[in-house]
């Protein structure tokens, strides 16, 4: 188990939070932290609930005590789908939104991320990637851990285009919280209607920026947060995956985005 459930990089006020993705994969968002913390206070929460709900209220505990609202919320994957459930529940303590890859919002496109992750990998990544799959399903919780940490290596493979390292720098594989709250989240999303209506009440400016080769359909996002959220832009960056700040050729202009977001706040 982790010790820690939040880090700080740079000095106060801290008005930016980034959040990981996973869910269960904490400090992937480090690199993005040190970076911006040249800028501005950062704050790194760390998700340690194993529900939807009990993430949403542990992250609006970390603002109430670490931040100085509103905040500025930028989200990769799992942490998009966060920040945008805290900003629909707790309007007064967010300010601007910052999407980065963000999960799809129906089973369709959810459905065709293996697909495009395994048309990537040679044919032994392949090979290993279904067995763990396979594995995980009846594995003790060590066991199980271990394998999730290799499957998530061999699909984050399938997530990079031209990277400039690999290493991610998740501090610890959760597999029980990814288990618990992916399976929650998918009855929230397959829920008719269920999202669409809580993220209408979404007021702060949402920017999402997306990989060009990043598994995950764009067409399973825009149209349905455009569908819900007014003031909303999209930022396609070409050449560049799921994790866009170790990209080679799209880590500059992410950056670039980012930074000129903070300073006109």
């Amino acid at each position: 188990m982790l010790d820690l459930t939040l880090r700080k990089y740079g000095t106060p006020p801290y008005r930016v939070a980034v959040l990981h993705g996973g869910p269960g994969a904490p400090g992937y968002m480090a690199r993005v932290a040190r970076e911006l913390s040249k800028l501005t206070g950062i704050l790194e929460p760390l998700q340690t609930r194993s529900t939807v709900r009990a993430q949403i209220n542990e992250l609006r505990e970390q603002m109430l005590e670490h931040a100085q609202s509103p905040v500025t919320l930028i989200g990769s994957s799992w942490g998009a789908v966060l920040a945008l459930l805290l900003a629909a529940t707790n309007d007064s303590l967010v300010q601007k939104l910052i999407l980065i890859g963000c999960a799809v919002f129906d089973a369709e496109n959810s459905a065709k991320i293996d697909p495009i992750r395994m048309a990537r990998l040679d044919d032994l990544s392949r090979q290993r990637y279904y067995i763990i799959k396979e594995l995980i399903k009846t594995s003790s919780p060590d066991r199980q851990s271990a394998l999730f940490e290799e499957w998530g290596e061999i699909y984050s493979r399938a997530d990079m285009f031209d990277p400039l390292t690999t290493d991610l720098e998740v501090l610890e594989v959760q597999s029980e919280i990814n288990n618990s709250v992916w399976s929650d989240f998918k009855t929230m999303r397959d829920k008719p209607a269920y999202l669409n209506n809580l993220f209408s009440k979404i007021k702060a400016p949402v920017v999402v920026i997306h990989g060009s080769y990043d598994p995950h359909p764009l067409e399973g996002i825009r149209p349905f947060l455009e569908s819900c959220i007014i003031n909303i832009k999209f930022h396609i960056l070409p050449n560049c995956g799921h994790y866009p700040w170790i990209e080679r050729q799209a880590a500059d202009q992410f950056y670039k985005i980012i930074k000129a977001e903070l300073e006109t706040e």
